[in-house]
């Protein structure tokens, strides 16, 4: 899986790029980790700018049009217990008073998820994040960085409606998802499993008009049907292991069966122009065959599209190498570390060929979680930077799991926190004192996984 890869290049002349304004914190990306850095940075009085391609806040959770948060929950010996808090629920908690917010509901019998109004959680985002003190840059796409020394980062390159433009910080956290920031500046990456194969991409969507009383809960038969339908050559999907589910309002459910491979058959990159242009065509075509079958669904006889997402939803890409690489071992085992940050509760989730694959940690015997230790956010030789979210340091089965919403809520606010440590301190990333670190989470109502 290469980079994008150009059949000619052109030498541009010299330019004099304007300087947009120089911050203490600059954080590319508007996901979870990307909200939650950005507001423990400017909660700890850090002039923060959050840097955003898109519009709107949230990440896949809106551009990708997921809806549903996952790893807020974990199984703790038999019980499910929300173990993600602090700025995730701030922002829960607005989403809820703008009455987009579902009360979690269980998946596999074993976790649960919160399902959400992608609209809600866009007006929330904004709240959040002004009323932390945080500035705000949509429509920006970043492009390039440049280096004060090998080691430290100088400036974040953007371009914009306005034109290209430089933004100086002190501190740059990367929660752009594909670990942009940290590859231009140099920081080792993997992608995959090591044999080319990424997790597989999805474009999701949502259908309206459904009748609520008929549909009922009963998705189990939904593979069923499927299969019937496969049988009898009326129908061939994507991938097996179909989520579909209620909406806050039940007459709309989200729907999420597609699965995104590029002409060889194998995963689509998303960091590959061509590729995610390719997805994103394939994408809707697969939706309109699966919003053709789901009519023949008991309740479903009248539903129609109502939104496909903006963009293709994808799982994985770059994977920055840190200090640490959390591990299939860590998730299964529930490890613990000495700089837990927080913890994920979600197990390994592996968009394979055709396929969906969850491995569990073993329930009810174990905890249910794992930390998340503060090492994985930090690359090595980079004193400036910090990286959270799907692009943070794990290996591809790792990632299956604490790329999900809630590990990257946890990131985010261990992140931004750290980054004012750092400059209180006169310190580089690497060194930041953990324990003050983790005071500081606790303080701010992050569960760091060291009771229960």
């Amino acid at each position: 899986m290469a980079e994008a890869i150009l059949s000619a290049a052109l030498t541009e002349a010299a330019r004099q790029t304007p300087v947009f304004g120089e911050y203490d914190v600059v954080v590319l990306g508007g996901g979870p980790a990307g909200i939650a850095a950005a507001v423990s940075a400017a909660r700890s009085g850090r002039i923060t700018l959050l840097v955003e391609r898109y519009g709107f806040l949230g990440g896949m959770g809106t551009a990708a049009g997921v809806t549903n948060f996952c790893g807020l929950h974990a199984n703790v010996h038999g019980e499910i217990r929300q173990v993600v808090h602090g700025v995730a629920a701030d922002l829960l908690a607005r989403i809820d008073g703008l009455g987009g917010l579902n009360a979690p509901h269980t998946v596999f019998g074993k976790t649960s998820a919160q399902a959400y109004d992608t609209a809600a959680y866009k007006i929330a985002a904004d709240e959040l994040l002004l009323a932390a003190g945080a500035k705000l840059l949509f429509h920006a796409l970043a492009v390039g960085v440049l280096m004060a020394s090998d080691h430290k980062i100088h400036a974040l390159l953007i371009e914009t409606k306005s034109g290209r433009a430089a933004i100086l910080g002190r501190s740059f956290i990367d929660a752009s998802g594909d670990g942009d920031l940290a590859a231009w500046a140099g920081a080792a990456f993997d992608k995959g499993d090591g044999a080319g194969n990424l997790l597989y991409p999805s474009t999701m969507f949502r259908l309206n008009g459904i009748d609520p009383v008929r549909a009922g809960s009963d998705w189990g038969l939904i593979p069923k049907l499927m299969l019937e339908a496969e049988a009898a050559g009326r129908y061939a999907f994507p991938r097996k292991t179909p989520i579909v589910r209620p909406q806050k309002n039940p007459i709309e459910w989200r729907v999420n069966l597609t699965q995104l491979a590029n002409a060889q058959g194998m995963a689509m990159d998303g960091t590959n122009a061509q590729e995610l242009s390719d997805a994103e065509v394939l994408g809707r075509q697969q939706i309109a065959s699966v919003a053709g079958f789901l009519k023949e669904v008991p309740g479903f006889e009248q539903s129609y599209i109502v939104d496909i997402a903006p963009q293709v939803g994808i799982r994985e890409t770059r994977r920055v190498r840190g200090r640490y690489q959390l591990t299939e071992s860590d998730v299964l085992d529930c490890a613990s570390f000495d700089d837990t940050i927080g913890v994920n509760g979600w197990p390994l989730e592996l968009h394979l060929k055709g396929d969906v694959e969850f491995r569990w940690p073993k329930i009810p015997e174990s905890r249910g979680f794992n930390h998340l230790p503060y090492r994985m956010t930090v690359p090595p030789g980079l004193d400036n930077l910090w990286v959270a979210g799907r692009c943070a340091s794990m290996t591809h089965e790792a990632q299956s799991a604490a790329r999900v919403t809630g590990a990257c809520f946890v990131m985010g606010q261990a992140v931004g926190t750290a980054a004012d440590l750092a400059l209180q301190a006169g310190c580089v990333a690497g060194e930041v004192n953990v324990g003050l670190l983790q005071s500081r989470l606790e303080s701010a109502g992050a569960y760091l996984g060291t009771r229960w």
